[in-house]
C-alpha cells in the first residue's frame, strides 16, 4: 500500500562517495593517498561500503569523470527504481484484467482495450523512471556544482537541503496535467516523521516532541484516517483519487447501488436505489425485498444474512482479493533490495516474503470485514443511521492495524492519513469554504519539493533517523560514504 520513499544521498558531514573527506581539496588529495598508496585492501569500513556500491576504493580519486559517472549511475539507478515498481504494479494489475476477461461470461463494454490498457501501463512505467531517474540524476548534480565551487565542508550544513528542493520539481514528468496530492502529502508526513525524530534527540525540542514517542500512535492515526476515507467512500467518493477509489470499490466488496443505498438513508434522503440493489441480489441468487421505511441499512449492507455471517463469509472473500495487493509489494522490493542475497539464500528470503504477503493480506481483510461490522453494530445499538454514526462506526476499523508488524504500521498509517487529509480538504474545498484553494496549480509539486528538502537534508545530516532498510536503498541510489574518520582512519579538521 504505501510506496517505498526515495530519498536522498549525501554522507552526515556533507562528503560524497567520489568526494572523500569534506573539506577543500587538500583534504580530499589526502585521504585518497592514505586509502591508494596502500599495498594492503582498503580501510574495512571503505571497504563495506565500497562492496555495497560495487566501487573499487582505488576509484577515489575526484575528478569530473568521477563526478559524471555519480550523476549517471543515481540516475540510472533511480530510473530501475521508478521503472520497476511502476511497471511491477502494472504488470499484476495487467494480469488482473487479463484474468477477469477470460473469466467474465458475458463481456462489458469497457473503457480500455487490453492493448491500450497495455500502452498506457508502458508510458506510465516511463514516465515514472524518468521522475525518480531524473530526481537522483538532480540531486546527485546539484550536490556536486554546490560543493565544486563551494566546498563540501563550507555547504554541508545546506547542500543537501537546496539539492532535495531543486529535485522536487522533477515529479512534473509524470506528466503535466497529472496532479500527485496525495504521494506529496506522504512524503510530506514522511519528512515530518523524520524532522520528529531529530527535534526528540535535539536538547531545545525534545519536550516539545516527547508526545510523538506514543507507542501506540500509529494506530491512532489510522483510526482517525479510517474515519475520513471509509466515510468518504460511501458518501463522497470524488473527493478521492480514481485509483484509490477503484482500490476501495473492490476491497470494499460492494455495488455501488448498494453505497448509494447507506449514503441516501444516512444522509436523510428518500430512498431512490432500492430497485438496482434488489436486482443486484437478485442477479447472486438472493431474492429480497427491501423496505423503504428502514431506520436501518444492514438488509441493504449484506440481505439476508445476519451481520455475525456476513463478516465471516465477507472476510474469506477479502483475503482472496487482497494477495494480489501485496505480492507485489513484498517480492518487487526484495528483488531490488535483496538481490544479492537471493542467490546465497533464495528460499529463506522468498519464505519471508510470502509470510510478509500473508500478514498483510489478513491485515487487510479484518480491516475491511471490520468496517461493516463495525458500522453495522454501531447502528442495532442506536436502531439508527446518520453521518455522525457512520464516521463514529469506521473509526474503530483502523484497529486492525495491529496485525501488520510493527515497522509496518507508521508507513500504513502515514499513507492512509495523507489520503484522509487530501479527502477532508476536497470535500471542504467543494463546499465552498476554501474558494482560493484551487488557484495554486500545483501546491503537489511544491509540497512534494518542500518535503525532499527536508528528507534530503536530515538524510545529510541525521543518517540514524532513517530504518536500515530505506538507508541501504538510499545508499545504493546515491553513493554515500562513510564518514572520514572512518575512511582514512582521522578526523576531518
Amino acid at each position: 500500500m504505501p510506496p517505498p520513499v526515495v530519498g536522498a544521498a549525501s554522507a552526515p558531514n556533507g562528503g560524497t562517495l567520489v568526494s572523500g573527506l569534506s573539506g577543500g581539496h587538500d583534504d580530499r588529495s589526502l585521504s585518497v593517498t592514505h586509502c591508494s598508496n596502500s599495498d594492503s585492501s582498503p580501510c574495512p569500513s571503505a571497504s563495506s561500503y565500497c562492496s555495497l556500491l560495487g566501487v573499487d576504493v582505488r576509484l577515489l580519486p575526484l575528478n569530473d569523470s568521477d563526478k559524471l559517472r555519480r550523476i549517471i549511475t543515481a540516475s540510472v539507478k533511480g530510473f530501475s527504481i521508478g521503472a520497476g515498481l511502476k511497471g511491477g504494479l502494472a504488470l499484476f494489475s495487467i494480469l488482473a484484467r487479463l484474468r477477469r476477461s477470460r473469466s467474465c461470461s458475458s463481456r462489458k463494454v469497457e473503457v480500455f482495450t487490453n492493448s491500450e490498457a497495455i500502452a498506457l501501463a508502458v508510458k506510465e512505467t516511463l514516465r515514472y523512471g524518468f521522475f525518480l531517474g531524473t530526481f537522483a540524476g538532480t540531486f546527485v548534480s546539484v550536490d556536486e556544482i554546490i560543493a565544486s565551487f563551494g566546498g563540501h565542508r563550507r555547504t554541508a550544513r545546506w547542500r543537501a537541503l537546496l539539492a532535495g528542493l531543486l529535485a522536487g520539481p522533477s515529479m512534473l514528468l509524470t506528466g503535466p496535467n497529472t496532479q500527485h496530492t496525495t504521494l506529496a502529502i506522504y512524503i510530506l508526513m514522511r519528512a515530518t516523521v523524520l524532522a520528529s525524530r531529530c527535534g526528540i534527540k535535539s536538547k531545545r525540542f525534545g519536550s516539545i516532541c516527547k508526545p510523538l514517542t506514543w507507542k501506540h500512535g500509529d494506530i491512532f492515526l489510522m483510526c482517525l484516517s479510517s474515519s475520513q476515507i471509509l466515510s468518504a467512500y460511501i458518501l463522497t467518493q470524488e473527493s478521492l483519487p480514481p485509483s484509490y477509489k477503484s482500490f476501495l470499490n473492490k476491497q470494499g466488496g460492494k455495488d455501488l447501488s448498494i453505497l448509494q443505498g447507506v449514503k441516501e438513508l444516512a444522509s436523510g434522503l428518500p430512498i431512490t436505489s432500492l430497485k438496482a440493489i434488489e436486482k443486484y441480489y437478485k442477479s447472486t441468487g438472493v431474492d429480497i425485498k427491501l423496505n423503504p421505511e428502514m431506520k436501518i441499512p444492514c438488509p441493504i449492507i449484506h440481505g439476508k444474512q445476519p451481520c455475525s455471517k456476513h463478516v465471516l463469509s465477507f472476510f474469506v472473500e477479502a483475503y482472496k482479493r487482497a494477495l494480489p495487493v501485496y505480492l507485489p509489494v513484498y517480492l518487487i522490493p526484495a528483488l531490488i533490495v535483496h538481490r544479492q542475497g537471493l542467490l546465497k539464500r533464495p528460499y529463506s528470503i522468498l519464505a519471508k516474503g510470502l509470510l510478509g504477503t500473508a500478514r498483510s493480506s489478513l491485515f487487510l481483510s479484518v480491516y475491511c470485514s471490520s468496517a461493516w461490522f463495525w458500522t453495522c453494530l454501531l447502528f442495532r445499538l442506536v436502531n439508527r443511521c446518520s453521518i455522525p454514526l457512520l464516521a463514529m462506526g469506521t473509526f474503530p476499523t483502523g484497529l486492525a492495524l495491529a496485525i501488520e508488524k510493527k515497522s509496518r504500521r507508521i508507513e500504513i498509517s502515514l499513507y492512509c492519513l495523507a489520503r484522509a487529509i487530501e479527502s477532508f480538504f476536497t470535500c471542504v474545498a467543494e463546499s465552498g469554504y476554501l474558494p482560493q484553494s484551487k488557484k495554486f496549480k500545483r501546491a503537489d509539486v511544491a509540497i512534494f519539493s518542500f518535503s525532499t528538502a527536508i528528507i534530503m537534508h536530515c538524510y545529510a545530516q541525521e543518517r540514524e533517523v532513517f530504518r536500515s532498510k530505506y538507508l541501504n536503498v538510499l545508499d545504493w541510489v546515491f553513493g554515500v560514504p562513510p564518514p572520514p574518520d572512518e575512511t582514512t582512519g582521522m578526523k576531518a579538521s
